[in-house]
């Protein structure tokens, strides 16, 4: 990592969570913000490793408190825990702080996050489409959702992600961002999970359409087991469409298993029978 300016004459940004999606928030923030970062669940030799690796040789780890007295502080905790990390922010925050989640579903988290911060905190609900493996090549250019919830810093913050970030800033609303998602990642991680479950397939003998679906494959198979449960499970729309999908699949197999039965029968009777 390049020299940074010193920590003083930036921001600072308290990050909560820190694991391999708040290692890459760290990474992509450090040169803007100074970082004071805090995860109950890593061992101190594991953060320290991790600090100096993605975080800057300036970020800090610190308690809680201290992360929460950040004007700003990123939530980077898996959606199951979201709820337990609200309880345990919300004494130390102060009043105008602005709250950042960055989750894979928006609809329960947003309500969480409203009902469990004091009223003069400022939220924004946040959602990164895309992970460590397929921001591998950097982040410009790729998209967030960004969803607006409480105050006036929204419009600030998005202007950072779009101009300093270099992310294409997609403003929406928990609701729509859910039902999107629903098929968006509800499918490519369902269909993922399959593929993964049928190997070893072929890597050699391969289609061009079929290496690029290995492609997506690649980039989600290394996702932790909470962020399959949270688009599959989290998400009130994923259910519908889960289900919709494999209704389909069963009619489709439904149909090529007739037709492969009419054809076995017509093998069977001779062209005799069949012109009759």
């Amino acid at each position: 990592m390049s020299a940074l300016p010193p920590r003083s004459s930036r921001p600072s940004v308290g990050l909560v969570g820190f694991g391999a999606f708040g290692r890459l928030i760290a990474r992509h923030l450090a040169p803007h913000a100074a970082l004071t970062i805090h995860d109950p669940y890593l061992p101190a030799g594991t953060l320290a490793a991790h600090l100096a690796a993605d975080a800057g040789p300036d970020a800090a780890a610190a308690d809680l408190p201290s992360a929460a007295a950040c004007p700003v502080v990123i939530l980077a905790t898996p959606v199951a825990r979201l709820a337990e990390a609200v309880r345990a922010l919300a004494p130390h925050l102060r009043p105008g702080t602005l709250v950042v989640d960055v989750g894979s579903v928006k609809t329960g988290p947003a309500k969480i996050l409203e009902e469990g911060l004091p009223d003069d905190v400022e939220i924004l609900a946040t959602h990164p489409l895309f992970g460590p493996q397929s921001a591998g090549g950097g982040i410009r250019g790729l998209k967030i959702a960004v969803c607006p919830i409480r105050g006036r810093h929204s419009v600030r913050a998005a202007a950072f992600l779009r101009r300093g970030l270099g992310l294409d800033v997609i403003l929406t609303t928990p609701e729509a961002h859910d039902r999107a998602m629903a098929s968006v990642q509800g499918l490519t991680h369902l269909i993922a999970k399959v593929l993964v479950a049928m190997e070893p397939l072929p890597t050699r003998m391969t289609t061009r359409s079929f290496d690029l679906l290995m492609q997506a494959v690649g980039m989600v198979r290394h996702d932790a087991p909470e962020v399959f449960h949270a688009i599959e499970r989290a998400n009130p729309h994923a259910a519908a469409v889960r289900q919709r999908f494999f209704a389909l699949a069963r009619r489709l197999d439904a149909e090529l298993s007739a037709e492969a039965s009419f054809s076995a029968e017509a093998v069977r009777a001779g062209p005799d029978r069949l012109a009759s």
